[in-house]
């Protein structure tokens, strides 16, 4: 699906939709845990569907009901089940290491650009620990094995992903198991979000050290508001929409909820470091492209998102009549305002969401290809975006 936006500014009141983030620790957590969890996340999307999905691969019993999901946990893991991941790298780093702690041997389907983003060293990790790993095509993951509590070493700057898959899967180990990363870690908010949700089943860490056993349903969970997509709307509204964003929370330790400080900061030139926010610097770009310019720093994981958001930022700026260039770990935008043009999304719903945004300030329309990327995420982003008063046409391919 391709999108035409007419460039108009957006106004209203936008509750942020549940985070997608705590979502898939929260669904794992019930999964994993004794007792029924009821979790309020009224609002879905295709990388929470796909963790679901294949969490009930592996036994767990899930419904999804107006509210969110119920869940009941997993008794007897399912023996070599398949576990349809789509695109969604959360689903497969998290549950990777969860299925070699149920030791029930699984196959993991890939889509997308997943096939192609990194497992080195949690491959190797997991490896050294009990299990046994191999591709048998170029879009699937075999695990076999059975993964040992102990010290779990993983480079802390490739993906904070890694890292929550071995919490998750030290929580259920038996005895003690601690994580331990080297090097420089990054996005640790994210690693923080895990251990909250781990918390909020009963199990507890100190310095990335856990006692396994079972985690313990708290009954009732509600899955706070999402500040990375939240992100687009306070984008919005710092270039001139009259916008209200509601249900998000100051004290959240998700990572992206430096957005509400970062966003006001590119009124003027800026150096921001993108270690702890790479999904930020898409939208921030485009702010940035608005005002003054700005430099992204440690952008090195930028090139290993659902696209080289490096080179798909870049383009997305260029098609929108601004200028961005970019070295070996750093992303300059210029701020030269925007015009219009057309934005190919790539796949990536961060790119589609922004450019969206982009067209608010254009002096001229906006096509953007691949629109139905949005879905990854924010599958009601479109209806969202009308409903605040944007212009637009949609056509089918």
């Amino acid at each position: 699906m391709d999108i035409t936006i007419y460039p108009k500014k957006l106004t209203g009141t936008v509750a942020a939709i549940p985070s997608k983030s705590q979502a898939h620790r929260l669904l794992i957590c019930a999964a994993l845990g004794r007792g029924r969890t009821t979790l309020l996340c009224p609002e879905t999307n295709r990388d929470i569907e796909a963790t679901a999905g294949c969490l009930q691969a592996l036994g767990a019993r899930i419904v999804r009901t107006s509210l969110g999901f119920e869940v009941e946990p997993i008794e007897t893991p399912c023996k070599n089940p398949v576990l349809n991941c789509h695109d969604s790298g959360s689903t497969l780093r998290f549950l990777l290491p969860v299925a070699g702690a149920l030791g029930c041997g699984a196959v993991f389907q890939l889509e997308g650009r997943l096939p192609k983003r990194p497992l080195s060293p949690l491959w190797e990790e997991l490896e050294r620990m009990g299990c046994h790993l191999s591709r048998p095509t170029a879009d699937t993951v075999r695990c076999e094995g059975q993964l040992h509590p102990g010290d779990f070493t993983i480079d802390g700057g490739v993906s904070s992903q890694f890292i929550t898959g071995l919490l998750l899967a030290a929580a259920i180990l038996p005895g003690k198991s601690r994580v331990i990363p080297t090097g420089k870690l990054e996005s640790r908010p994210y690693i923080q979000m895990t251990l909250d949700a781990l918390e909020a089943f009963g199990v507890r860490s100190r310095d990335l050290t856990l006692e396994g056993g079972l985690l313990r349903s708290p009954g009732t969970l509600a899955v706070e508001g999402d500040w990375s997509n939240a992100a687009f709307f306070l984008a919005a509204q710092a270039l001139g929409s009259r916008l209200e964003v509601t249900n998000l929370s100051p004290a959240s330790a998700q990572g992206d909820r430096a957005a509400a400080e970062l966003i006001p900061q590119l009124s003027d030139f800026s150096t921001i470091s993108a270690a702890d926010i790479p999904d930020l610097v898409p939208i921030l770009s485009i702010v940035a492209a608005c005002n003054k310019g700005a430099v992204f720093t440690d952008i090195r994981r930028l090139r290993l998102k659902e696209s080289d958001r490096v080179a798909s930022v870049i383009a997305m700026v260029e098609a929108l009549g601004g200028r961005a260039e970019a070295d070996e770990n750093s992303l300059t935008v210029y701020g030269t305002g925007l015009t219009g043009g057309t934005v190919d999304s790539v796949g990536d719903h961060r790119i589609a969401m922004s450019a969206a945004v982009g067209a608010t300030v254009c002096t001229e329309r906006v096509t953007i290809l691949g629109a139905e990327s949005v879905g990854k995420s924010y599958p009601q982003f479109w209806e969202e975006y009308r409903r605040l008063g944007g212009n637009y046409e949609q056509y089918l391919r």
